[in-house]
């Protein structure tokens, strides 16, 4: 029997792959158990596409490019507004079917399908600024760019957020008139077949795609002939796969990867606001389960003890596990077992290095719990810079608190990390300030802020972090390839 009943109508109705504008088995018959990580429970079977499958997906999105490159910017931009508000129209059962199946609280997920609807609008509002330049040659000539789509576009989206980052990052390639194929997580593939579902027919057939799979699915879209650029949102160990296997056909990627992003307080920081942001960056609510997350705490001696303590006192109020589709609930579950054991690893690893436990550390001892992936919010104090925990990212609800006095000594151990996606500053002075997000190196720095993303501002990451630029003017122009067009007067 099963532990959780699900509302008629949440789930997909099709349990098969959409391409080329159809719906289709897959051709190896092959299909999988998806499950409920709050109960370790089967939900249902979602296909799981190989090779050929693949295959037919891109020669579909192929097919489907030649027109719809020539489709008029504007008659792009009018697809993208018509699935975006379908998206609204649908978001709270999209937040409750991603909830049931990666085990985030729906009352947080219930944005999701907001946040993706207005990037497909900015997206569609930018559909004609994809503009070329003319380049001074003197008399006798006319030298201009043209900036073209680039053609078939695979984009694999991660398990922490599959609906919104399936739709909106649909957005730029569409618009820029490139067709997308886009690769579900395997862990919560749900959501992305509602999406094909919702908004599969209102483009036209082959311009956009959507597979489920593993690793097959995703390798063949990396080495995929036809497939003229790769993305991923996921972690690190997969971006470096993605990249090895596209470089064998000098296919260019947009990373955006892990993080292990540091929070840096200054002695006059805003103690109860510096509190609720290093509470707030750390994505509890997600379980951690965000690559943005600021993981790593760099407290100021003159203030450590106290933030700590007010820390140590308000988490537990603030995050608490709960059952994910609960309304109340502020901290789901983690997507899965093999996620839950990597999060314990980590606990053990770190109390044999030293550091002091400060909260959490264990999972909940609420019986309705039992079966579920959950762990409580978990903060370690005394870690030093060698230890597993400030040197590798958890992607779950740990947090890492650091002791500085020096700045210098403080800003080196900040970034001598693989990573370099996010950080974030809190202090009064406006120089220290500035000055400090010169010093963090990281793709995109909030001060006295944590967590918030901007359409129209460029999020990524450098280092083992990512590639480019998303979520701004930057990441349509990374659709499209640049010609150079000279013109020889008579």
């Amino acid at each position: 029997m099963r532990a959780q009943a699900i509302p008629a109508g949440i789930l997909p109705s099709r349990r098969q792959l959409f391409y080329g504008g159809d719906w289709h088995d897959p051709l190896s018959g092959e299909f999988a158990d998806t499950i409920n990580p709050a109960y370790d429970e089967v939900i249902t079977q979602a296909p799981v596409a190989g090779e050929a499958d693949v295959d037919a997906a891109v020669r579909a999105a192929q097919t489907a490019f030649p027109a719809w490159a020539a489709t008029p910017p504007q008659q792009r931009a009018a697809f993208l507004r018509r699935a975006a508000a379908i998206l609204r129209e649908h978001a709270e059962p999209l937040a409750l079917l991603d909830s049931l199946n990666n085990g985030n609280p729906v009352s947080a997920l219930k944005a999701d399908a907001g946040f993706a609807a207005d990037g497909m609008e900015y997206f569609a509002g930018l559909a004609t600024e994809i503009k070329g330049e003319t380049i001074p040659m003197g008399d006798g000539n006319l030298n201009y760019t043209l900036q073209e789509p680039m053609g078939v576009i695979a984009r694999i989206v991660a398990y922490n957020h599959p609906l919104m980052f399936a739709a909106l990052r649909i957005a730029a390639p569409l618009a820029a008139g490139n067709t997308v194929v886009i690769k579900a997580p395997d862990q919560a593939p749900l959501s992305i077949l509602r999406l094909a579902e919702l908004i599969g027919d209102v483009f036209p057939a082959g311009v956009v795609n959507f597979l489920c799979g593993g690793r097959e699915c995703g390798d063949a879209l990396a080495r995929h002939p036809l497939v003229r650029k790769i993305t991923l949102i996921g972690g690190v160990p997969t971006g470096k796969a993605v990249m090895a296997t596209a470089a064998q056909g000098l296919k260019p990627v947009l990373l955006e990867l892990g993080g292990k992003n540091a929070l840096i307080a200054y002695p006059d920081a805003d103690l109860d606001k510096l509190v609720d942001g290093l509470i707030g960056g750390m994505n509890f609510t997600w379980s951690g389960q965000s690559c943005g997350s600021t993981s790593r705490v760099f407290l100021h001696e003159s203030i450590h003890d106290q933030v700590l303590e007010k820390v140590a006192a308000l988490l537990p109020q603030r995050h608490r596990p709960g059952i994910p589709t609960d309304a109340a609930t502020t901290m789901g579950s983690l997507v899965s077992r093999a996620q839950l054991e990597k999060v314990e690893g980590f606990v053990r690893t770190a109390l044999d290095e030293g550091a002091r436990l400060v909260s959490g550390g264990k999972r909940p001892d609420d019986p309705a719990l039992t079966n579920g992936f959950f762990f409580e919010p978990t903060v370690f104090a005394d870690v030093t810079p060698t230890m597993r925990l400030a040197r590798e990212e958890v992607f779950g609800p740990i947090l890492a608190v650091f002791r500085w006095s020096n700045e210098d000594a403080m800003f080196e151990q900040a970034n001598d990390v693989d990573f370099g996606l996010t950080g974030s500053i809190w202090t009064r002075d406006l120089d220290t300030a500035h000055k400090a997000a010169r010093r963090l190196a990281t793709g995109y720095v909030w001060i006295n802020n944590t967590s918030q993303h901007f359409l129209g501002a460029p999020f990524g990451g450098i280092k083992q972090s990512g590639i480019g630029r998303e979520e701004c003017f930057a990441e349509l122009l990374e659709f499209t390839n640049t010609k150079n067009v000279n013109l020889k007067f008579g």
